[in-house]
């Protein structure tokens, strides 16, 4: 029973460790800030795919979106400035 609660607490602290935001020491985001485009480039990118924007912010170096998608799901996301391409998505 011991070795049971063992094991499903480190499963849980592995899916946590997964599901966790990017941390700035990751460096996911490199972009100079000069290279960036502006947040409402990547407010009408997603608009135009459905999304809902609740906010965005500069975090971790790279813009960081809360939003609902088109099929009403809560999604916080993480997106090069740069390019504008997601560099990490979670559902929730």
């Amino acid at each position: 029973m011991k070795n049971r609660l063992l094991a499903a607490a480190m499963i849980m602290a592995a899916g946590f460790a997964l599901n966790a935001p990017a941390r700035a020491d990751e460096n996911i985001c490199k972009a100079p800030m000069d290279q960036w485009q502006p947040r409402e480039t990547l407010q009408h990118k997603l608009e135009g795919q459905g999304w809902q924007i609740r906010r965005i912010k500069t975090g971790e170096g790279c813009y960081e979106v809360y939003a609902t998608d088109a099929n009403g799901k809560k999604i916080e996301a993480y997106f090069d400035p740069h390019s504008l391409e997601p560099v990490k998505v979670q559902e929730g």
